[in-house]
């Protein structure tokens, strides 16, 4: 027998006096089975509660997670919740507002990955006191920073998820600042093929071999996942796209701290402190920093221990678990009160979009990583001053002007749905921050 130790063994001493910490889970897609599975599979946690637009999916998730028939009720009201997960069962409802004020409800996670529906779902946890996982960066790029107030106004955590690639790279980040090593960039290494006129009726068959949803394959491909992860990375640590999109070069494992440091140290780099990618082997699936000690005796002590050649090293941290790793924040979020990621209190980057085709006055934009648009990462002031349609926004939106493929979407082409909540609560932001939604003329 191996004793637990670390924070397996704080978790296990919590739930033995305490009971496990039950996650109330929005969505049932493919990264909310893997978290019913994976807390299956824990000790000190559960899945209490699932949120979706029918039965169907979260029934799914149980049973693919070696439950027998039955551990999943519907229950849609709270009461009818907390009986189910009284009863140890797992309650399945199609309302957020329920789930969010179910009492035997510890921490919310939102896996649904839509921008409004995070929203809303952020916003119901926050009013009934929960802890509220963002699993759903697209949400938290475009209102994070506002529902992390919200959330401190009200005592409770708001938090990016652990396993994602923002977080992993966060914990890189805060493991050279420690060490007082300068950083020099942060990414991730692209997993798929990048195709920026990826639609989802060219992935079907890859998507179904992948137990994957084709537009959501699509998102990863077309560069709109990595466009808004990166995104994350800068609101969370002030780093900035060194230019709009980003670099993206093809630099390896061996080769990435060459690359990707600044023009003074030999790399592409305009400046220190920026997010970027690489589509170079080697890294994928991994996240990186590239650091700069800052004494020749530390240089020459990484350099000596492999690390690289310097000035500059890449630390990577060679996976993520994506979902499987999210049961990790809830956990932390209880037991701790602590934030795995969470936005900086001031405007940092933002992730606009490019049309992928041409579009026309009249059109309503769908979804991300489906034919129209794909995400575009740049510096806040940029899409300031460009007057940038935020992608999270993108969605229901109406093309007001013609817009050529390659072109920018902006406030001044398309229209927001003011209907939606992701939008007012986006307009309270862009208000906060001196920004009316307007394009900015600088003066002559």
């Amino acid at each position: 027998m191996i004793d637990r130790v670390g924070f397996a063994a704080e978790l296990a001493a919590y739930a033995d006096a305490n009971g496990p910490i039950t996650i109330g889970l929005a969505g049932a897609g493919q990264m909310g089975t893997d978290i019913v599975v994976q807390t299956a599979l824990m000790v000190g946690c559960r899945v209490g509660a699932i949120a979706a637009n029918s039965p169907k999916r979260p029934m799914e998730a149980i049973a693919v997670a070696g439950f027998d028939d039955g551990h999943g009720i519907v229950a849609e009201t709270p009461d009818r919740i907390d009986a189910a997960i009284e009863r140890g069962r797992i309650a399945v409802t199609g309302d957020i507002e329920s789930l969010c004020a179910a009492g035997r409800v510890d921490v919310i996670v939102d896996a649904t990955g839509s921008p409004e529906v995070g929203t809303r779902l952020a916003l119901a946890a926050i009013r009934n006191g929960k802890h509220i996982v963002m699993l759903n960066v697209e949400a938290d790029i475009t209102v994070g920073r506002l529902l992390a107030r919200k959330a401190k106004a009200a005592g409770v955590v708001y938090t990016g998820s652990a396993g994602d690639e923002p977080a992993s790279t966060l914990e890189l980040i805060s493991f050279a600042q420690t060490l007082g090593m300068e950083v020099i960039a942060a990414g991730k290494g692209k997993n798929n093929p990048l195709r920026h006129d990826a639609v989802p009726e060219q992935y079907e068959d890859e998507a179904r071999e992948r137990d994957m949803n084709a537009r959501m394959l699509v998102e990863f491909i077309d560069g709109s996942k990595t466009m808004v992860e990166m995104t994350a990375i800068a609101n969370c640590t002030g780093l900035v796209p060194d230019v709009p999109g980003m670099h993206g070069p093809e630099a390896t494992a061996d080769s990435l701290g060459q690359v990707l440091a600044t023009k003074e140290d030999g790399g592409i780099l305009s400046k220190s402190g920026c997010v970027d990618y690489t589509i170079g082997k080697g890294v994928a699936p991994g996240v990186f920093c590239i650091v700069k000690p800052r004494h020749p005796r530390a240089i020459e002590r990484m350099a000596d221990l492999k690390v690289g050649p310097g000035p500059c090293f890449s630390l990577i941290r060679p996976f993520h678990l994506t979902s499987l790793e999210t049961p990790l924040s809830a956990i932390r979020a209880v037991l701790r009160g602590e934030p795995d990621m969470i936005p900086v209190d001031r405007p940092v980057a933002e992730c606009g979009a490019v049309a992928k085709r041409d579009l026309q006055p009249g059109e309503t934009l769908g979804k991300i990583g489906e034919t129209q648009y794909r995400g575009f990462a740049m510096t806040w002031e940029d899409g300031r001053d460009k007057c940038a349609l935020p992608l999270g926004l993108a969605e229901h939106s109406k093309v007001l002007k013609p817009v050529r493929r390659g072109e920018l979407l902006t406030r001044d082409n398309c229209e927001a749905d003011a209907g939606l909540t992701v939008t007012r609560m986006r307009d309270e932001l862009d208000k906060a921050d001196g920004f009316a939604g307007t394009r900015v003329h600088e003066p002559a």
